[in-house]
C-alpha cells in the first residue's frame, strides 16, 4: 500500500507556503472531522495545530424513553418532554466541568481506513518538510 496523492479522506485547504491546512474525515460517517494546521514557526520550530468540534453522546438518557405505549400522541409527548430534559441533563453534565474545574474534558476518536491512516502520516511529513523548506528559503533571502 502506498500513499496517494491526492490522498483519500485528506483535503487540503490551503498552501500558504510557510503553512498548510488540511481537513481530515472520519469514515463512520458520523460528520465529525478534524483540521490540521502545520506550520513553520521562527522560533519553535514546526507547530501542528488540530482543530474539531465535537459531538455529545446522544444515547445518554438520564430519563429513559417508553417504547410500550399504544397511543401515538401520548408516545410523542413522552417522547417530547424526556429529550427535553435529558437534553437539559447533557448540557448541564457537560458545562459543569467548565464550571467547576475550568476545562471541558472530551475525549475524540476518529475512525480511518488503512489508506487514510497511511495518507495522513505522509501529508504530515510532506507538509513539515514543505514549509520548514519554505522557510529556510525565505529566511535565506
Amino acid at each position: 500500500m502506498n500513499a496517494q496523492i491526492p490522498a483519500e479522506g485528506i483535503l487540503l485547504n490551503k498552501d500558504f507556503g510557510s503553512a498548510k491546512s488540511y481537513t481530515v474525515y472520519c469514515t463512520c460517517g458520523c460528520g465529525i472531522e478534524q483540521n490540521l494546521w502545520v506550520e513553520a514557526e521562527e522560533d519553535f520550530g514546526i507547530t501542528i495545530h488540530t482543530y474539531t468540534i465535537e459531538k455529545t453522546d446522544y444515547w445518554t438518557e438520564a430519563v429513559p424513553k417508553r417504547y410500550d405505549i399504544n397511543n401515538d400522541w401520548i408516545q410523542e409527548f413522552d417522547w417530547f418532554w424526556k429529550d427535553l430534559w435529558n437534553g437539559l441533563c447533557k448540557r448541564l453534565r457537560l458545562t459543569k466541568n467548565i464550571w467547576i474545574d475550568g476545562y471541558a474534558k472530551y475525549e475524540s476518536t476518529m475512525i480511518l481506513t488503512k489508506q487514510q491512516a497511511l495518507n495522513y502520516s505522509e501529508i504530515l511529513k510532506q507538509a513539515i518538510e514543505d514549509v520548514e523548506q519554505f522557510r529556510e528559503t525565505n529566511n535565506s533571502k
